[in-house]
């Protein structure tokens, strides 16, 4: 169980007072009319037909982390301080692209957190183990032909489990589904109540 008893967090992204909530869970398009530039998309969200690519070995269509639909270009801000843990190009179609990991400690616990479709400029800035203050700037969100094939967008997921590589998995099995969400706990605990 994640604790975030009296600490205090950065957004991610400023979000504007008005935007969309988006609903995946009847599937996914790429070409639907968007009704605001900014939206958000929720945790733990069953997306049918969502993850095509051939990293979704099996079923995987539990979301375990938060998109933050935005502009291509917009500022990906630090929640906390931290250090650069790892970063790389998930570069296969429907994968995150360029994508930042970060770890951070706070009331004696590790957390992880994955800043994934971000630009491919993002990843020149850093090196593992680059410490950041909390609303430094990590990147900025990438466009469709460099971030996996998405719509322009933020997907931030944050991990108790240290990852070995610039990966996590976005999107589970219903049988990972209970591990999962110990694992990786809501965005929302140091995001806010986006919903």
């Amino acid at each position: 169980m994640l604790r975030t008893d009296s600490v205090s967090f950065h957004p991610v992204i400023h979000l504007p007072d008005d935007y969309e909530l988006y609903d995946f869970s009847a599937g996914y398009d790429p070409n639907r009319t968007l009704t605001h530039r900014y939206g958000v998309g929720k945790y733990d969200e069953v997306r049918p037909g969502m993850y095509k690519g051939a990293q979704f070995e099996g079923i995987r269509n539990i979301h375990v982390g938060i998109d933050i639909g935005c502009p291509a270009g917009e500022p990906v801000l630090a929640f906390y301080g931290g250090t650069i843990h790892k970063l790389g190009d998930n570069a296969l179609p429907y994968d995150y692209g360029p994508t930042i990991i970060t770890r951070h400690e706070w009331l004696g616990q590790v957390v992880y957190a994955l800043h994934g479709h971000l630009s491919r400029t993002s990843l020149g800035r850093w090196r593992e183990g680059d410490a950041f203050s909390a609303g430094a700037q990590l990147g900025t969100v990438g466009e469709a032909h460099e971030n996996g094939g998405w719509n322009p967008h933020l997907h931030f997921q944050l991990s108790l489990v240290r990852p070995a590589t610039h990966d996590l998995p976005g999107a589970v099995s219903a049988a990972d589904r209970a591990q999962a969400l110990r694992d990786y706990p809501d965005p929302r605990l140091v995001l806010g109540a986006l919903y």
